[in-house]
């Protein structure tokens, strides 16, 4: 049976070239797992002081997504770091535990509510580095296909 797996994100993307990007991966993933993305509108911050509201009205939205037996995968910027191998083999204990999903959450640019946070499984970085917000989401499609590919020992992983 294939992996179910939903990635949940704050925002649009609107470059073509990340768009056609994660659209390529995400038609590569297709022999090897189910994927969904869903695609919440991020809260408008006017105001500083309301960030913390604002992600908690987010983490609310974003927590009426997920199923109460998934396994959830927050990415966070003080969240452990694993290598294109370790992230296979996370990958794969998940798969073999019987989960019935596996979800993704890419919060907005201000970050991650708390109350996502602590319902997180994991809580994965991607890099120390700061990337834009948009490729997250392109780095992390890509990083699930060489996961799949890593684990079926099929060449693309150097």
């Amino acid at each position: 049976m294939k992996m179910k797996i939903k990635i949940i994100a704050l925002g649009k993307i609107k470059e073509k070239f990340l768009k056609d990007g994660i659209g390529e991966f995400l038609k590569r993933l297709t022999p090897y797992a189910s994927v969904e993305i869903v695609e919440l509108q991020p809260v408008e911050i006017k105001d500083e002081n309301l960030t913390e509201k604002a992600l908690l009205q987010e983490g609310e939205k974003i927590l009426s997504h997920i199923k109460t037996d998934s396994f959830v995968i927050t990415l966070e910027i003080n969240g452990k770091q694993l290598s294109s191998e370790e992230f296979a083999s996370k990958i794969s204990e998940i798969s073999n535990s019987g989960v019935s999903e596996l979800v993704f959450v890419i919060g907005s640019s201000c970050g991650i509510s708390r109350i996502v946070s602590q319902r997180a499984n994991l809580k994965l970085s991607m890099s120390k580095m700061t990337f834009l917000h948009q490729f997250a989401r392109l780095i992390l499609v890509e990083q699930i296909y060489r996961a799949f590919k890593i684990l079926k020992n099929e060449t693309y992983h150097k």
